[in-house]
């Protein structure tokens, strides 16, 4: 291991005790070693761009040279050891040198989403039913140790592309208490294939989104679904419908299913903590791996 690379992770550790208060409170005991220990081995599991990813067998994305893709299983250890839960279908995590933060990739094996919601939904409603279902959550949130939070506004309205069956939106959100931090913004970009859709989710800030976006729509113009799993390629005699349209993804997924609380509430909860780390200084090392890991090679 490199010397540069130790001062990285020595930096990343000092970042933490301003941030682990902020967490819940069944966080484990040690949470710096933890983070050091999971750092080292996301840097050793990087690949770097230019290259094609793997995710799984729906698809694949086309890494830009100065991107790092941090496999499944040492992303996840990773969020974990900064108080984060990842899904059955987590794939990794993107980090870049324009980025502070993480843009984590998913998978929502949800089934085909229908999308003829997207030529009528109305952006001011959906905003109103975000600030309602934020509302709702806030009391969750408390029983969970977390920050309140409600819906400052769109930061980018909701724009779906038919013929790529690509969606963007944006809202920033607000910690109700000034010690949890300023605002937030959760970028979030989709792609609709046949048995389910692709996540890729930035979360940042007020102050970064706008130097941050373009290269999470980099990223999104470089996914795409494999032969067969395409949107295109949906049997509806034998496929299965998701329980939900295209909508629902806008603020939280599965409304339908969940309510209110997916309605921005449980989304911000689940990726807030990155957030945290982002804004304190963490994520900026977290990016610096990148260059380190380039550094030694």
């Amino acid at each position: 291991m490199t010397t540069s690379l130790r001062r990285t992770l020595a930096a990343l550790a000092l970042c933490l005790p301003c941030v682990t208060l902020a967490l819940a409170a069944d966080a484990p005991a040690g949470p710096e070693a933890r983070v050091e220990t999971t750092m080292l081995a996301a840097q050793a599991a990087i690949q770097t761009g230019p290259r094609d990813i793997a995710l799984g067998e729906q698809g694949v994305l086309k890494l830009p040279e100065g991107f790092g893709f941090i496999p499944k299983a040492e992303a996840a250890a990773m969020m974990e050891a900064q108080g984060n839960h990842s899904g059955p279908g987590f794939m990794g995590l993107i980090v870049g040198p324009d980025l502070k933060g993480f843009i984590a990739v998913e998978f929502a094996a949800a089934g085909y989403v229908k999308d003829e919601d997207a030529r009528e939904w109305n952006a001011d409603d959906m905003l109103e039913k975000m600030k309602t279902g934020t509302e709702a959550a806030n009391e969750e949130r408390n029983r969970r140790g977390l920050p309140e939070f409600s819906v400052v506004g769109w930061v980018e309205v909701p724009s779906y592309d038919p013929a790529t069956h690509r969606l963007v939106w944006s809202i920033a959100a607000r910690p109700k208490s000034a010690q949890a931090g300023g605002d937030g913004v959760n970028y979030n970009t989709y792609m609709l294939g046949r048995e389910g859709y692709f996540s890729m989710n930035l979360v940042t800030s007020m102050d970064r989104v706008e130097l941050e976006k373009p290269a999470a729509r980099e990223l999104l113009a470089g996914l795409s679904f494999n032969e067969g799993k395409r949107y295109a390629d949906f049997n509806a005699a034998t496929d299965r419908m998701a329980e939900y349209g295209l909508a629902a993804l806008v603020g939280g997924v599965a409304a339908k299913k969940l309510g209110l609380l997916a309605s921005m509430g449980i989304f911000v909860a689940k990726f807030w903590k990155i957030g945290l780390l982002t804004l304190a200084g963490a994520g900026a090392g977290a990016s610096r791996l990148l260059k380190r890991k380039k550094d030694s090679v």
